[in-house]
């Protein structure tokens, strides 16, 4: 039998185990540190203990350095339910991956800016983790309605990207209507386009508006997250928080052409538009009907970022869908009698209360094919009237310091209202004949004229 060569064998051995970690080395470099939009597992899926770990490791960076992050990720929100909640103690005893793992390569928590203090130790530590930064930053809109921007870009997003899955940390700011804001997703043109899978984001597409959310901590897949109390209520938020800033660099030059009135008398009824729109916002918000900026105070939101001062009244929509009978009684028991009730809950309806010697005029709008419209009666004829407005959505807005909403589409709602000269002060204004989108839609019956032509 012939002997063996042990320092052949050996060789062998080591020549062996060096291609295979070579191999392991190319193996990694290649497919798991290589930047992309998945994890895969040895099946070509999302691995869930990768998800889990990777959402373990910056949590626990987080909490190192006291950033109380909260999750707003929609597909993970979604998952959760009250019944979940009550059973997080067993969700302790057996950890899994039912909420966190959703088969997308992403997951977003929010940070209240204010808690935000720019630490180079927390992004130093979350490099030293393995996590690759892109950071988006953008203007200051509470410094906008200055006359120059002044100071640094703020931080608007957070991506993290680890192995190719990415956490995205949305920043809120506190607005001044008592609301929370977070910036759009703006990428620069020197920045990586492929970090992370964009359209897959919940959040950044647009600037968003959300009111303060209510946090509680709780277990999920055996790590402590806080999430907002009412999960429900803030996936109906997020649905529809597009936010639309107010065009103050239009606004500025709006009123270098035409200044506005500082006069004692303007100046006292801004105030009491202010007053009036705040209560009437709380009022609708406790029935809980949705309301927009209309007419003249539409327009002067989007003209110049406030309210036409010789207007003399202030203009909402309700959708006629939205209306409920006990509106007049919450109006009242708010200090508001009714003024008029003109038309009914089937056609043209229109409310108007008082408040102050300012008029608070809702019309009620009815969706009709391609179009919406709102109806009009003078008093003393009986004549209707009809104003026609193409569909549109509501986005968030601010005004007076509230957040209120506004027609999405705001120029295609103003120029049916006010044609393409919108931009022109009209002082002289005749709401029956000068909107552009005004046109007769025939008489009330005499007969019918107590109980719709109402005159308080």
């Amino acid at each position: 039998m012939p002997r063996v060569n042990r320092t052949a064998v050996l060789s062998l051995l080591i020549v062996s185990s060096s291609v295979f970690l070579l191999f392991q080395l190319y193996y990694y470099r290649k497919y798991v540190s290589k930047p992309g939009p998945h994890i895969l597992s040895r099946t070509g899926h999302l691995s869930a203990n990768d998800v889990q770990w990777t959402v373990k490791l910056f949590l626990a960076v987080a909490q190192r350095f006291g950033l109380p992050l909260f999750l707003i990720d929609t597909a993970a929100l979604t998952l959760l339910s009250q019944d979940a909640l009550r059973q997080r103690d067993r969700l302790v005893r057996e950890p899994h991956c039912s909420f966190l793992c959703t088969g997308r390569p992403v997951t977003s928590f929010a940070l209240h800016a204010n808690l935000w203090k720019y630490d180079p130790g927390f992004l130093l530590a979350a490099e030293q983790k393995g996590f690759d930064l892109l950071e988006l930053r953008g203007e200051d809109p509470r410094l906008a309605s200055l006359d120059t921007l002044s100071g640094e870009a703020i931080p608007l997003h957070f991506l993290f990207r680890l192995h190719g899955y990415i956490i995205q940390v949305v920043f809120l700011y506190e607005r001044s209507g008592n609301y929370l804001w977070h910036g759009a997703l703006r990428l620069k043109a020197d920045m990586d386009r492929s970090f992370a899978p964009f359209k897959l984001l919940d959040y950044g597409r647009h600037a968003g508006a959300y009111d303060r959310p209510e946090l509680v901590l709780t277990v999920l897949d055996g790590l402590d997250v806080r999430i907002p109390h009412n999960v429900s209520r803030f996936l109906s938020e997020q649905r529809h928080a597009h936010f639309l800033e107010c065009r103050y660099r239009d606004a500025r030059n709006f009123l270098q052409l035409y200044p506005d009135d500082s006069s004692p008398e303007a100046v006292d009824f801004r105030r009491k538009v202010k007053s009036l729109l705040h209560l009437a916002a709380r009022t609708l918000a406790h029935l809980d009907i949705p309301f927009w900026l209309s007419s003249g105070t539409c327009l002067g939101w989007f003209r110049q970022c406030s309210i036409i001062s010789y207007s003399r009244d202030v203009d909402i929509g309700i959708f006629i869908a939205d209306f409920r009978w006990d509106i007049v009684a919450a109006f009242r028991d708010a200090g508001l009698p009714l003024k008029h009730k003109f038309g009914k809950v089937e056609d043209s309806l229109e409310l108007s209360f008082l408040s102050d010697d300012v008029k608070l005029d809702i019309f009620f709008f009815y969706e009709d094919g391609d179009i919406v419209w709102n109806g009009g009666t003078q008093a003393k004829s009986g004549r209707k009237f009809k104003y026609e407005f193409p569909r549109f959505s509501l986005c968030w807005a601010e005004l007076l310091e509230l957040k209120v909403r506004v027609p999405c589409e705001t120029l295609d709602y103003v120029t049916a209202n006010y044609g393409a000269t919108w931009s022109v002060p009209v002082r002289s204004w005749d709401w029956k004949s000068s909107p552009s989108n005004v046109q007769e839609n025939g008489m009330w019956p005499p007969a019918e004229w107590a109980e719709l032509i109402q005159v308080y």
